[in-house]
């Protein structure tokens, strides 16, 4: 994990190289879309909001004391870039844990936000490179959407070439997030953690870079850390917990472990998220 002192444009955030142990898991082929966050967000059946979920039951009976679901946005939270078929974008990382746990609900199988190891393990797809094609930034057109060719707005997932591991837009359209605080130093003293769990509201790390990004914060082993200023035109007091109203940058994906968790555990790790945003 991380970049060699020779790559070009290496921060040094991304070292020292270590290695990880990690456990198998699924990943989501392509970036979180509108089509199924909006289900989540709405939970809506024939227009208006479904009175028995809102109650806390399902198939008759009383699950849960209350529900908690995303305040209603300020502004059209795509931007008009689009929805159908486009990558989710502007939820904090509290929001993309709480579709985890909504989807976890509705599936019956466990999913949540991969580890920054976890995802720099998938994009790279065996890769020791820059980016998982390869160190040569010129083809970076045939596989992300970044600034030089984005026109200023995120794309449709899936339509450039995926990894080698069958992942689709690992660099570029928009960023993503991991269960990861973000510290500049954290590969100096993870002392073989898998992950760092999240302790303060900002920064939390996303992966990936954007369509809104320089080639060189696309690589496998960029970082970055989130910033209050993604909800600078939230008017809420205090800031909404589940929007960020200037992060059009930002998105998700999804992982399943291949090992399910037992019921118990499920529940104390939505009971006890990384953060509360």
């Amino acid at each position: 994990m991380g970049s060699p002192s020779s790559e070009a444009k290496r921060k040094d955030d991304e070292g020292p190289q270590h290695e990880v142990s990690i456990d198998p898991f699924w990943m989501s082929e392509f970036e979180i879309t509108w089509d199924l966050y909006d289900a989540f967000v709405n939970k809506q059946t024939n227009g208006s909001m479904d009175a028995a979920f809102m109650k806390g039951e399902y198939a008759g009976k009383k699950l849960v004391d209350a529900v908690a679901l995303p305040s209603q946005p300020y502004v059209d939270m795509s931007f008009g870039m689009g929805k159908r078929g486009f990558p989710a974008i502007n939820m904090t990382q509290y929001a993309a844990l709480a579709f985890c746990q909504w989807l976890t609900a509705q599936t019956g199988h466990f999913y949540r936000l991969p580890t920054e190891a976890e995802w720099e393990y998938a994009c790279r797809a065996g890769s020791t490179t820059a980016y998982h094609f390869g160190d040569d930034a010129a083809q970076l057109g045939d596989y992300a959407w970044f600034y030089d060719n984005s026109n200023g707005a995120y794309h449709p997932v899936g339509q450039k070439k995926p990894n080698a591991w069958g992942l689709y837009d690992m660099h570029g359209n928009v960023a993503e997030w991991v269960l990861d605080q973000y510290v500049a130093d954290a590969y100096a003293h993870k002392k073989g953690k898998d992950y760092l769990p999240v302790e303060s509201l900002y920064p939390i790390v996303v992966r990936g870079g954007s369509w809104d990004d320089d080639p060189d914060r696309l690589r496998s082993a960029a970082r970055r850390g989130s910033a209050p200023e993604w909800k600078q035109r939230d008017p809420q007091i205090p800031k909404s917990k589940w929007w960020f109203t200037d992060a059009s940058f930002v998105g998700f994906r999804i992982v399943r472990p291949f090992k399910q968790p037992s019921k118990e555990q499920i529940e104390h790790y939505f009971k006890t998220p990384p953060a509360d945003l």
